[in-house]
């Protein structure tokens, strides 16, 4: 059977190039169960897979897309039987495996969570990692005792994947949310998804060589990373907390000890990759359930898979803000 699928290939100057092309379901990895994918979504590691990251990918050509939701076709395990809706992320789906930019992937059953009830498959790739990640980075600061109150949750890289579905999300859940963003445009977006302040990025690159800043943020989700991060540390209210889970504004900083044993703030790291399945299933069911946001659709736009490629090409200009949801159906 014949499928299509976004294909990037190495030319001989090592130039990468994605084309949609046409496939053949052999060509698939191995695998126990075949799903025929209705929908994905486009990440910032889908972008750096697609333009040749060996970090990310390190063969190719290659199929990326670390998302999938769709419909069992055929299953050798007993867990899974055709006509079931499920739900794929992380894992090596989309890095060294070929992922969900193609109608059909093939994966171990041990990477599918079933479809939760109250989330269509639509919605969960509006969703997808971004969303999932959110979801990470916002109960992991509740088990750490984050409450209401009068000091607003700041969100970094606000206008992204990750960051616009945490600012929504925390705005449901009745946080008074601040949103960070070196996009000044794209404010009213982010007002609409329910930030009561708007704050620009320059204003968190400030004070990076002092070792303590003024108390400010209640707690906070952080989606760049770099000195930006420890920033915000240092800006924390005693004993609140950051949620660490992006690095697209560095992979270091300048910290010390301080702002930890003086305020006792927590830093804390979110994976949504290699997470156990048993927790993916419960935080996918948190956001078809109490946590389902009703904005879902202003949180990304819709395009088919012969518009990917420019998509890509925005995503790596920081040329996007909210989502882009790739419809496969």
């Amino acid at each position: 059977m014949q499928f299509k699928a976004l294909l990037v290939s190495e030319t001989a100057d090592k130039q990468f190039v994605p084309q949609v092309v046409t496939r053949e379901l052999d060509e698939l990895p191995a695998g126990e169960v075949l799903i025929r994918v209705s929908y994905s979504s486009l990440n910032y590691k889908d972008a750096l897979s697609a333009s040749g990251n060996r970090g990310v990918t390190r063969n190719y050509p290659h199929t990326p897309g670390i998302d999938a939701a769709g419909v069992v076709e055929q299953s050798s395990s007993s867990a899974f039987t055709p006509g079931d809706e499920v739900i794929v992320t992380g894992y090596d789906l989309g890095m060294n495996t070929a992922g969900g930019f193609a109608q059909y992937i093939r994966v171990p059953a041990a990477w599918l969570v079933r479809r939760p009830t109250g989330l269509s498959l639509r919605e969960s790739m509006l969703l997808g990692t971004a969303g999932l990640t959110a979801a990470l980075c916002v109960a992991k600061p509740e088990q750490n005792g984050l409450a209401k109150s009068a000091d607003p949750l700041l969100v970094t890289g606000a206008t992204g994947g990750v960051g616009s579905i945490a600012v929504a999300l925390l705005s449901k859940l009745g946080y008074t949310v601040a949103a960070a963003t070196g996009k000044a445009e794209q404010a009213d977006f982010l007002r609409q998804l329910g930030a009561q302040q708007i704050v620009s990025r320059q204003e968190l690159q400030d004070g990076s060589d002092k070792p303590m800043l003024k108390e400010r943020w209640g707690g906070a989700v952080d989606t760049v990373g770099g000195d930006i991060l420890f920033n915000v540390v240092k800006s924390l209210r005693y004993g609140a907390s950051v949620a660490c889970c992006g690095l697209t504004a560095g992979i270091g900083f300048n910290a010390s000890v301080l702002p930890f044993i003086l305020r006792g703030v927590n830093l804390l790291g979110v994976d949504s990759v290699e997470l156990p399945l048993a927790v993916k299933a419960a935080m996918w069911d948190k956001l078809a359930g109490p946590w389902k946001l009703d904005n879902l659709d202003e949180l990304a736009s819709e395009i088919s898979l012969e518009a990917l490629p420019e998509a890509i090409q925005q995503m790596l200009a920081a040329k996007v803000a909210g989502r882009f949801l790739l419809n496969l159906a």
